[in-house]
């Protein structure tokens, strides 16, 4: 078979990259199809902010009838450039039949993209940038994806391990939960008595102020997360426009700022798993049947995950981070919520990684992020 290679150059070809991961997951009962609308929304410049710092080549792979069989991304970051200096670009969206030959040929269509833009390495799988969805599974595909996480066969890693990629660093997403819909006594007390030593309120996001609340979280975000492994911090629009999406489906209780001495001290966000809704909706589109099944699905979720938590450094080893969980816990209990992921977490964060393991979390899937030397 030929494999050819073409760049995305038009309305109708874009349409069939975003469509094309329906073809690769048909027959796997765990993938969740993404909303159509939201793709299209993503991959636009002119309503993606992220395009304003960044240059993306769209690529896709066809067989000699012209039919799409795999499909990539290659992206450069001037801002994860200015932050890093390190000549560093990447490859997202990869999907791909089991072919080693599809694969091989995407990749070297991104590399010659990185090579003509002074990139020395090539690393992925992110989807656009380290605050998109990012990492390839290699392990937990046992379980559907929760909202805003990937979801891969497992033959991708053999694809990537063949063209030479090593491995740069993994992340962990955690699982827990508690059927008896009753917080240990024990953490309920120290937290207490925590909140009271340092003088620390929890309240959840004013969503009244919500525009006022969301410069204070993404200062927050932005100072906790800048020692990160390769943190980027995110434009005011972009985080505005990240803001604007999660407030279609974030609950306020879950959204919670954390106060000390009624200053701003951390940050907490748990986002309710629509993905137990959107699963449903199989064709990716909300009209005309889409938006009924997504509110009637949307009232029967039982899960969260743990997205953001960060506590500014003056304020950390005061316990801030176990009055997050403490909190976000009961108040999810009290909404029928019994099953929590707590993702992503670096292996290299040890105090984090010990935390959820004493909170009776484990790891039940793990991501990995690639690099290949151009």
């Amino acid at each position: 078979m030929a494999v050819t290679i073409r760049e995305v150059g038009n309305r109708a070809e874009k349409n069939r990259f975003i469509k094309f991961p329906w073809k690769v997951y048909k027959n796997d009962p765990l993938w969740v199809p993404p909303l159509l609308i939201d793709r299209k929304t993503f991959l636009d410049p002119h309503k993606n902010p992220f395009f304003k710092n960044a240059s993306v080549k769209l690529f896709l792979a066809c067989d000699d009838a012209g039919a799409v069989i795999g499909r990539i991304a290659g992206i450069v970051s001037r801002n994860h450039l200015k932050t890093h200096n390190d000549n560093t670009g990447f490859f997202g969206l990869f999907e791909c039949f089991n072919d080693r030959q599809i694969a091989d040929k995407l990749f070297d269509a991104v590399a010659v993209f990185l090579r003509e833009q002074g990139m020395r390495t090539m690393r992925g799988p992110i989807s656009m940038n380290v605050n998109d969805e990012i990492g390839l599974l290699i392990n937990g595909f046992d379980t559907p994806p929760v909202v805003m996480m990937p979801h891969n066969p497992p033959y991708y890693e053999h694809l990537i391990d063949a063209y030479g990629f090593k491995k740069e660093i993994d992340w962990y997403a955690y699982y827990i939960e508690e059927r008896s819909g009753k917080i240990p006594e024990r953490l309920s007390r120290g937290v207490a008595l925590t909140k009271k030593r340092y003088n620390i309120t929890i309240r959840p996001i004013n969503m009244k102020r919500y525009e006022q609340e969301v410069e204070k979280i993404h200062a927050v975000y932005t100072q906790a997360w800048e020692k990160n492994w390769g943190a980027v911090a995110m434009t005011d629009e972009e985080f505005h426009h990240l803001a604007k999406d999660l407030k279609l489906i974030a609950i306020p209780d879950l959204v919670l700022i954390a106060e000390v001495d009624g200053k701003i001290a951390g940050i907490s966000v748990a986002l309710p798993d629509i993905n137990q809704a959107f699963k449903h909706i199989k064709d990716g589109r909300l009209l005309p049947f889409g938006i009924f099944k997504l509110l009637w699905h949307k009232r029967k979720i039982d899960m969260i995950r743990l997205t953001i938590m960060g506590v500014l450094k003056e304020y950390r080893h005061m316990g801030i981070d176990t009055c997050f969980y403490h909190d976000t816990y009961k108040k999810g209990l009290e909404l029928g919520i019994w099953r929590c992921e707590m993702s992503q977490i670096l292996e290299t964060n040890t105090p984090m990684n010990n935390a959820l393991v004493k909170l009776g979390g484990h790891i039940y899937k793990t991501y990995r992020i690639y690099d290949y030397a151009l």
